[in-house]
């Protein structure tokens, strides 16, 4: 049997989307990359990369401007978003 906590794959995609913001790896203003690619990166349907997308700007991490991309809005180890 999987070692696997059970849980959403689109949570721990944007969990692991935010340790690489958290650590400096993905800096404030970093475009992510778009959904297909995101998720041929995470090994995860582009619909679940749009849901990952989706709960990190509920997280306050990223911004998604139309026809631009989305970009990291917080500095890695020293800021934390509102919540």
């Amino acid at each position: 049997m999987s070692e696997e906590p059970i849980g959403y794959v689109y949570v721990r995609v944007a969990d692991q989307v935010e340790a690489e913001i958290r650590s400096g790896r993905l800096p404030k203003g970093a475009r992510l990359p778009n959904e297909r690619a995101m998720g041929a990166e995470y090994g995860v349907a582009p619909g679940t990369a749009r849901r990952a997308v989706q709960e990190l700007r509920d997280r306050g991490l990223v911004v998604t401007l139309p026809n631009k991309g989305t970009f990291v809005v917080v500095d890695g180890p020293t800021e934390r978003p509102n919540l």
